[in-house]
Protein backbone atom coordinates (compact mmCIF):
# COMPACT_ATOMS: atom_id res chain seq x y z
CA UNK A 1 0.00 0.00 0.00
CA UNK A 2 0.59 3.84 -0.05
CA UNK A 3 1.47 3.58 3.38
CA UNK A 4 3.70 0.94 3.52
CA UNK A 5 5.65 2.84 0.98
CA UNK A 6 5.99 5.77 2.66
CA UNK A 7 7.19 4.08 5.92
CA UNK A 8 9.70 2.24 3.70
CA UNK A 9 10.93 5.84 2.01
CA UNK A 10 11.24 7.17 5.47
CA UNK A 11 13.05 4.16 6.69
CA UNK A 12 15.22 4.50 3.63
CA UNK A 13 16.36 8.06 4.49
CA UNK A 14 16.57 7.06 7.76
CA UNK A 15 18.90 4.71 6.72
CA UNK A 16 20.64 7.06 4.08
CA UNK A 17 21.17 9.81 6.57
CA UNK A 18 22.85 7.24 9.23
CA UNK A 19 25.17 6.30 6.49
CA UNK A 20 26.22 9.45 5.62
CA UNK A 21 27.29 10.32 9.00
CA UNK A 22 28.83 7.01 9.71
CA UNK A 23 30.86 7.83 6.28
CA UNK A 24 31.71 11.50 7.72
CA UNK A 25 33.15 9.57 10.90
CA UNK A 26 35.50 6.92 9.21
CA UNK A 27 38.59 7.25 8.63
CA UNK A 28 39.86 5.87 4.86
CA UNK A 29 42.96 4.76 3.82
CA UNK A 30 42.30 5.42 -0.03
CA UNK A 31 40.39 8.91 -0.75
CA UNK A 32 38.72 7.41 -3.71
CA UNK A 33 36.72 4.25 -0.96
CA UNK A 34 35.02 8.23 0.70
CA UNK A 35 34.01 8.98 -2.75
CA UNK A 36 32.58 5.71 -3.81
CA UNK A 37 30.42 5.92 -0.95
CA UNK A 38 29.44 9.54 -1.31
CA UNK A 39 28.46 8.35 -5.32
CA UNK A 40 26.69 5.33 -4.11
CA UNK A 41 24.56 7.39 -1.49
CA UNK A 42 23.45 9.64 -4.51
CA UNK A 43 22.75 6.74 -6.58
CA UNK A 44 20.63 5.84 -4.29
CA UNK A 45 18.77 8.96 -3.39
CA UNK A 46 18.41 9.18 -7.25
CA UNK A 47 16.64 5.79 -7.61
CA UNK A 48 14.25 6.16 -4.81
CA UNK A 49 13.21 9.25 -7.00
CA UNK A 50 13.07 7.79 -10.04
CA UNK A 51 12.61 3.79 -9.55
CA UNK A 52 15.30 2.80 -11.31
CA UNK A 53 17.47 0.06 -9.94
CA UNK A 54 18.94 -2.02 -12.74
CA UNK A 55 22.71 -0.99 -11.82
CA UNK A 56 21.80 0.60 -8.58
CA UNK A 57 21.97 -2.73 -6.38
CA UNK A 58 24.66 -4.27 -8.36
CA UNK A 59 26.03 -0.86 -7.37
CA UNK A 60 25.09 -1.33 -3.62
CA UNK A 61 26.42 -5.01 -4.01
CA UNK A 62 29.86 -4.25 -4.62
CA UNK A 63 30.52 -1.96 -2.20
CA UNK A 64 29.34 -4.12 0.90
CA UNK A 65 32.03 -6.60 -1.19
CA UNK A 66 34.58 -4.25 -1.14
CA UNK A 67 33.93 -2.44 2.24
CA UNK A 68 32.63 -5.24 4.36
CA UNK A 69 36.35 -6.12 6.05
CA UNK A 70 37.31 -2.52 6.60
CA UNK A 71 34.35 -0.48 7.23
CA UNK A 72 31.60 -3.31 8.89
CA UNK A 73 29.63 -0.75 9.92
CA UNK A 74 28.88 0.79 6.52
CA UNK A 75 28.22 -2.11 5.04
CA UNK A 76 25.63 -3.15 7.84
CA UNK A 77 23.86 -0.25 6.93
CA UNK A 78 24.04 -0.23 3.15
CA UNK A 79 22.74 -3.94 3.85
CA UNK A 80 20.13 -2.34 5.03
CA UNK A 81 19.66 -0.05 2.49
CA UNK A 82 19.51 -2.74 -0.04
CA UNK A 83 16.78 -4.89 1.85
CA UNK A 84 14.65 -1.26 2.21
CA UNK A 85 14.95 -0.94 -1.34
CA UNK A 86 14.07 -4.15 -2.18
CA UNK A 87 10.84 -4.00 -0.09
CA UNK A 88 9.90 -0.96 -1.70
CA UNK A 89 10.20 -2.97 -5.24
CA UNK A 90 13.09 -0.89 -6.40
Amino acid sequence: TLFEQSDMAEELNRKLLELRQEVEQLQFSNADDKKHLEQLIAEIEQAEAEEENNPLLTNIKEAIEQFETEHPRATAILNDIMVTLSNMGI
